[in-house]
């Protein structure tokens, strides 16, 4: 089993960064692709970025492309989203989920996080 803890959510105005990160407890991270997930308020959660165990594959939505990256440190167990240039519409909650494939698919991850809020004002 893996615990996923996420961090690095807060308030900021839009056109700023912030990066998240999403450290694991149990079982090492490395055994994992890592997807990072988000849900806005009365919307369905939304698949954001995924990363494969070695970290040589990475998948994003169309939302997000060119404005966030997707990262993992295996030796730290943590894999990290860097979010650029950021828009109101990307205020959600955060959520990283660990899983076997690398997909935007929600039912294929099995262990998740509790999330952190990104706000973005405008």
């Amino acid at each position: 089993q893996v615990q996923l803890v996420e961090s690095g959510g807060g308030l900021v105005q839009a056109g700023a960064s912030l990066r998240l990160s999403c450290a694991a407890s149990g079982r090492t991270l490395s055994s994992y692709v890592v997807g990072w997930f988000r849900q806005a308020p009365g919307k369905e959660r939304e698949f954001v970025a995924a990363i494969s165990r070695s970290g040589d594959s990475t998948t994003y939505a169309d939302s997000v492309k060119g404005r966030f990256t997707i990262s993992r440190d295996n030796a730290k167990n943590t894999v990290y989203l860097q979010m650029n240039s950021l828009k109101p519409e990307d205020t959600a909650i955060y959520y990283c989920a660990s899983g076997l494939s690398i997909t935007s698919w929600t039912g294929e991850y099995v262990y998740w996080g509790q999330g952190t809020q990104v706000t973005v004002s405008s």
